[in-house]
């Protein structure tokens, strides 16, 4: 309910998806970030512990307001779930206690200038005049700012940072990293009033502090995880997050385990595409990943044979979306250019819709799979009916209109029936469908084949009896009975492999009021005497009607044999590979 599919054919590759590239935040965290610790001055503190007359403390604050895109208006956060959850972080400070919004801030000192947050820098900078002083303001990745960083602001003043103090910076990111922490570096810098703002300018700051942030898993993202490694399908997390952080909440969900292995961006940018196809199979996380590098994990993914679904939100990530075999872009926070790129829509932008996406792609599949194998398996019994009747020199066992009336009526309700049918308990049980095996591979089209000859020699021998024992026009009727009622069973035959008392007949209620209405149409053709004379056939009598029965039914034990036979064959196989 909760994805669009925009073209036809997506639903087919939905079916063969082995490998799901899906983004982190929001997809598999609930994109609902809280404050969790702050690193100032050396140590770490709660949010409700931020100080406003505490000049480094009032720097950080600073910082987070006027550094910030978003808004809360209404009691409703507005824009990006990182900044707004610095917000959230100020309302919970003095600050707001004085009756002092971020609003009121930003009115006391307008943005004079900004370079926002980009993928590739993973910094947003702006400048401000603060206590009457150009100021340039930063927020980004630690491991991104640590080199820029000159001088570090502390209660005593600020002074030259040195390699002790960023060793500290490192180690307590790692410690935030670890325990499934975002986590962002807060610095600014002094400059001159006619300086420009630039990227050239983004050096020579002074370090505040760090603030450590949690998006928590969804809850239900465990389950899909599972759900998708049972089906054969590969689950990998891709986020710009920290390595450390992405690793954390990839082994909380299930997607990262022992013996796997986590890249940044940049490690992949250093490796060959040989040496990214040799390590492929057991990298679960990249972190810090750019748009190139999403389309190359795409294309090495496809190089090995793989169906490959990726998600994306922004206009950096349209290529990947089109490169892939399912572009699925995000129906909340996307852009229009993701939206378009894309095969699949989420509404929801929810990890585990994409893995019910794909249950019901591979149902959608089975369902056109059963409705094909029905339709010629029956056609070819009408067609070994007719052949057969004149190769063995007999009269046609069926009228022209007889067929006619049983391909409009026994054929396509069954059919369309077929194509309604609910996905089967196993399908999430099953490895991916390999795209490059036809509709007919895996026996399907000597089942096919035995299946019609089967149809069309009951066909056959229920007209036989009735020419020879009665009339001809007895045996058309039984042949026409016969054949009508043995292509309403038979649907019931192919709704599933395993065994029709086992799965149960009347899950289907489609199926089964085409199986009534059918019957009900065949016999009234029958006894209604107008009709009969419209398609030349003749009442029967009890003994007649019991033959007529007993044919129809009969594909029925032999189906379920064969089925048995197969099913034992399978699990000689699994027993095997187990053992």
């Amino acid at each position: 309910d909760n994805a669009i599919i925009k073209e036809l054919k997506a639903v087919e590759s939905l079916g063969c998806v082995s490998v799901i590239c899906s983004d982190k935040t929001g997809t598999l965290t609930q994109n609902k970030m809280t404050v969790q610790q702050i690193y100032i001055d050396g140590k770490c503190i709660i949010p409700e512990e931020l100080d406003v007359n505490n000049q480094l403390h009032r720097y950080l604050l600073y910082d987070a307001i006027l550094n910030n895109d978003s808004s809360i208006q209404g009691g409703n956060n507005i824009g990006d779930p990182t900044e707004t959850c610095l917000l959230e972080m100020v309302k919970k400070t003095d600050l707001h206690k004085m009756g002092i919004s971020d609003e009121d801030i930003r009115i006391l000192m307008p943005r004079l200038e900004e370079i926002p947050f980009d993928s590739e820098r993973k910094l947003m900078s702006s400048k401000y005049e603060i206590h009457k002083v150009p100021t340039i303001l930063t927020k980004g990745a630690v491991d991104v700012l640590i080199d820029r960083i000159e001088n570090i602001s502390t209660s005593n003043g600020v002074r030259k940072i040195t390699k002790e103090d960023k060793e500290k910076i490192i180690k307590q990111n790692q410690i935030f990293s670890e325990n499934g922490l975002r986590v962002l570096a807060f610095v600014y810098k002094e400059c001159e009033e006619c300086h420009c703002l630039s990227t050239k300018s983004e050096h020579g700051y002074t370090f505040i502090g760090l603030v450590s942030m949690i998006d928590p898993p969804r809850e239900e993202s465990m389950e899909a995880v599972k759900k998708a490694k049972e089906a054969g399908i590969k689950p990998i997390m891709i986020t710009g997050d920290h390595k450390v952080t992405a690793t954390a909440i990839a082994k909380s969900i299930g997607i990262y385990k022992e013996g796997d292995v986590a890249l940044t961006g940049k490690e992949v940018d250093e490796m060959t595409d040989d040496e990214l196809e040799n390590v492929l199979d057991k990298v679960s996380v990249y972190a810090r990943v750019s748009p190139e590098n999403k389309i190359r994990i795409v294309d090495a993914w496809q190089h090995k044979g793989n169906v490959v679904a990726m998600t994306g939100d922004g206009v950096n990530d349209a290529p990947a979306l089109k490169n892939a075999d399912i572009g699925i872009a995000m129906g909340k926070g996307g852009t229009d250019v993701a939206k378009n790129a894309a095969d699949m829509i989420l509404l929801d932008d929810n990890f585990v819709t994409i893995v019910e996406a794909v249950k019901q792609g591979r149902n959608i599949y089975d369902n056109i799979k059963k409705a094909i194998h029905f339709l010629i398996s029956t056609n070819i019994g009408e067609i070994v009916t007719i052949f057969f009747g004149l190769v063995l020199g007999i009269k046609s066992p069926l009228l022209a209109i007889q067929l006619l009336w049983i391909n409009l009526v026994t054929d396509s309700l069954p059919a369309i029936a077929l194509g309604l049918e609910k996905e089967e308990e196993n399908i999430m049980s099953r490895l991916p469908r390999n795209p490059k095996k036809n509709l007919f591979a895996d026996g399907l089209s000597w089942k096919i084949i035995i299946e019609g000859a089967m149809l069309g020699i009951f066909t056959l021998l229920a007209f036989s009896i009735g020419n020879r024992l009665y009339s001809v026009e007895v045996g058309r009727t039984m042949a026409f009975l016969t054949l009508g009622i043995l292509e309403l069973v038979h649907s019931f035959n192919i709704k599933s492999e395993e065994s029709i008392f086992k799965i149960g007949v009347l899950e289907n209620k489609y199926l089964v009021g085409a199986l009534v209405l059918g019957v009900i149409l065949q016999v009234i053709v029958v006894v209604v005497s107008p009709l009969a004379q419209v398609f030349s056939l003749v009442p029967l009598t009890g003994m007649q009607w019991l033959y007529t029965i007993l044919i129809a039914v009969a594909p029925i034990p032999i189906v379920e044999i064969q089925k048995a036979v197969n099913g034992y064959k399978f699990g000689r196989v699994v027993y095997a590979k187990n053992n």
